[in-house]
């Protein structure tokens, strides 16, 4: 065969072999790009419906629903525990919020004039007051001297309420997409069992790890947001018999310093010092109790609920909670749990494996006998 023909063959087998490659990564990148916007909001689906897949089957199996009906009840309640109170904020915040931002900016609000009690709060109590002091005394002239900051702030304030109001609608349709996929749960779990089969070469690692990342994210689910609504359910009950300022405000904030795993002595700590400066010492010392309970609480339900079960120690599961969060935010809380649940389940069956010289000497062992 001459060269020429030779090298055409050549040629033409090296386009035949690259020409498809580059149309399968073209069709994966545009995937990609199209996915991207969803991410998020695919992932709260998956985690919701893993974390309701046993509401889910209890229901049919006790109830006798279908799949259908069933998840049709999770969505419509998990639906209006989330519209609920979403509306009857929205409504407060609709008529409340564009009148408090357009009198900051007019200069003509009102204000009422700050307790006394505010200037024995330590460090920033009587700058606080002073500032309050000014704003409900003159508040044309405190607009004057904090004028950027106070245009900041009512951008600030109009900016968390859109945030929040994105944040409610996304999560009310991961919501949806959660329900359909538990109505479709069994296409739904053979589908991804296909993929993971794929990937481990294995049906059994496959279904394997996929109980181990379900396991996980409703450990997470039950053991840090679960705990962290006890928490803030104890210290909030601490807060209103005390009768402290903004005791709902600071309640929910305990929850989310919870979730973050961040010690709720950041709000309990205040409230102790504003209690010992403001009630009989009698209220005082029995709140620092209380709350002192409240926030060890986490100490002792953690290790019941968090990798209860699993193969997968506790301080593995938070350390991925807590550097989960700080890489992917709230949505890493699952993330970073599920990727060392699993790299540790890699670990373990990696070090199980008998190491080649091991395997060497067993097959020397047998030929002999």
């Amino acid at each position: 065969m001459p060269d020429g023909t030779r090298s055409k063959l050549a040629i033409g087998n090296i386009v035949d072999v690259i020409l498809p490659l580059l149309l399968l990564a073209l069709m994966i990148v545009l995937c990609v790009q199209l996915l991207i916007p969803f991410v998020g909001l695919l992932i709260w689906t998956l985690i919701l419906a893993i974390c309701f897949q046993p509401l889910h089957a209890r229901l049919m199996r006790k109830r006798g629903l279908s799949s259908r009906n069933s998840a049709i009840v999770i969505g419509a309640l998990l639906s209006a525990l989330i519209l609920v109170p979403t509306a009857i904020a929205a409504t407060s915040a609709a008529s409340a919020i564009p009148q408090f931002v357009a009198a900051i900016e007019s200069g003509n609000a009102e204000i009422a004039p700050p307790p006394d009690r505010l200037r024995e709060v330590p460090v920033i109590g009587a700058k606080a007051h002073a500032a309050w002091s000014e704003a409900a005394t003159d508040f044309p002239a405190f607009t004057k001297s904090y004028g950027p900051q106070v245009k900041t702030f009512t951008r600030w304030l109009l900016a968390q309420a859109a945030g929040m109001f994105v944040a409610v609608l996304m999560l009310l349709v991961a919501v949806i997409f959660a329900s359909i996929t538990l109505a479709y749960r069994e296409a739904a779990r053979a589908f991804t069992a296909s993929v993971f089969t794929r990937i481990t070469g294995d049906r059994a690692h496959a279904e394997h790890y996929m109980d181990v990342i379900g396991a996980t994210v409703r450990s997470v689910a039950n053991g840090v947001i679960g705990v962290a609504f006890v928490q803030a359910l104890l210290v909030g009950i601490g807060l209103f018999a005390v009768g402290m300022p903004g005791a709902g405000l600071l309640s929910l904030l305990a929850m989310v310093l919870g979730v973050l795993q961040v010690p709720v002595v950041l709000v309990t700590l205040p409230a102790i010092l504003w209690a010992f400066s403001a009630k009989a010492a009698t209220v005082a010392i029995i709140f620092t109790v209380w709350s002192i309970v409240a926030g060890l609480s986490d100490v002792v339900l953690k290790p019941l609920l968090i990798g209860h079960g699993l193969e997968v120690p506790m301080p593995v599961i938070l350390l991925g909670v807590i550097g989960g969060v700080m890489a992917y935010g709230l949505v890493g809380l699952f993330i970073g749990a599920v990727v060392l649940a699993v790299g540790y389940v890699l670990f373990r069956e990696w070090l199980d494996m008998p190491a080649s010289g091991d395997a060497g000497e067993d097959a020397t062992l047998r030929a002999a006998e």
